[in-house]
């Protein structure tokens, strides 16, 4: 800023003035110190502004495990919402462990962040940290910030299997620990009505008692009448459909595969798998413009005489998912259709 007030003779507030937008410079002097800026290659200090106003202009997305293809994709959309609202992003993974979590969240703050974005591993609450976070999971968590509105997602997905004519289900999760998984799992339950049956299994279990490489026993379900196979994710769905296809029985023409969240290689297995779009773009705007409205505005509340951060309030809790019907769901198949003999695809 000196070499650009040297070489102009005027002062350097007159040169910071012109460059913030802020004081009065007339626009013919403003459009002489951007041009020289330019020349001599100026750019802004991050440092230096945040010295002078007490912000950094910078956000922390805490993810819970970023080797899901998942957690890519939302850390995309909420680096655009941040980008459009003037703020950089940090990232933090979690690594799927609790206290990995809690260093995350305490280098990043060491970092400077004006506000966090949290996507807690296994439903965890995030206590006062010393600034505004957005807790995005699900809306049953407390302090949930914003969603998708997993339980209707569940909803919908059942739904479409009922109406099918499907009657015996298999349900899966990962995680019995994670609100997210329970609620899609809830949302599905609330939806067979009474004259189905369903049997849910968690593969974390599973693998515990098995070992990682076991198999589902999905053969053992389809033989005891199991025309469904509802996932909660995608990738759990991947492995539902290879074990399938590997035992011989054909997907959807005996069993019907539904997955969740929309991830990328889902329109592209065969067959193209029917799952539960989640609107990241709309989340992360929701979430980023309730962070920032806290940050601008300094809202905070009172306890024993102490100002305490809470999670930020969105102007809605929960996004509707949309249901994405593809190969891999069909009509029912007949009680009395004749079972595979199990040869390799």
């Amino acid at each position: 800023m000196s070499m650009i007030a040297d070489a102009l003779g005027v002062s350097s507030a007159t040169v910071s003035n012109a460059l913030s937008g802020k004081g009065r410079v007339s626009a013919d002097l403003v459009d002489k110190i951007r041009k020289k800026a330019d020349e001599l290659g100026y750019v802004p200090s991050n440092a230096g502004r945040a010295l002078r106003t007490g912000r950094s202009n910078v956000l922390g997305l805490v993810l819970p495990d970023i080797s899901n293809p998942l957690f890519p994709q939302i850390a995309q959309a909420m680096e655009t919402a941040a980008s459009n609202a003037g703020y950089g992003v940090l990232i933090a993974d979690s690594r799927g462990k609790v206290t990995t979590q809690t260093q995350a969240i305490s280098r990043l703050i060491e970092r400077g962040v004006d506000g966090l974005v949290v996507i807690p591993r296994r439903g965890t609450r995030i206590g006062d940290v010393g600034c505004p976070v957005a807790m995005v999971d699900t809306p049953s968590t407390p302090g949930n910030t914003v969603s998708a509105d997993h339980w209707e997602g569940g909803a919908k997905v059942a739904r479409h299997l009922v109406d099918l004519g499907h009657q015996n289900f298999l349900l899966i999760g990962h995680d019995p620990a994670s609100n997210v998984q329970n609620d899609r799992i809830g949302g599905m339950k609330s939806a067979l009505g009474r004259n189905t049956r369903h049997t849910t299994i968690w593969l974390e279990t599973l693998m515990h008692e098995r070992g990682e490489r076991a198999s589902l026993g999905l053969i053992d379900h389809v033989q005891n009448g199991v025309t469904a196979i509802a996932a909660v994710s995608d990738l759990h769905a991947l492995r539902v459909l290879t074990e399938l296809q590997t035992s011989g029985i054909k997907v959807p023409q005996q069993v019907s595969v539904t997955g969740f969240d929309d991830l990328i290689f889902s329109p592209v297995v065969t067959p193209s798998l029917t799952t539960v779009h989640m609107d990241m773009a709309r989340i992360a705007e929701l979430a980023i413009a309730a962070l920032v409205r806290e940050i601008e505005q300094g809202k905070s509340t009172v306890q024993n005489g102490k100002a305490a951060k809470q999670t930020v309030t969105a102007d809605t809790s929960k996004v509707s998912m949309e249901l994405m019907v593809r190969a891999s769901s069909g009509p029912a198949a007949s009680p009395d259709a004749p079972f595979p003999t199990g040869e390799t695809l």
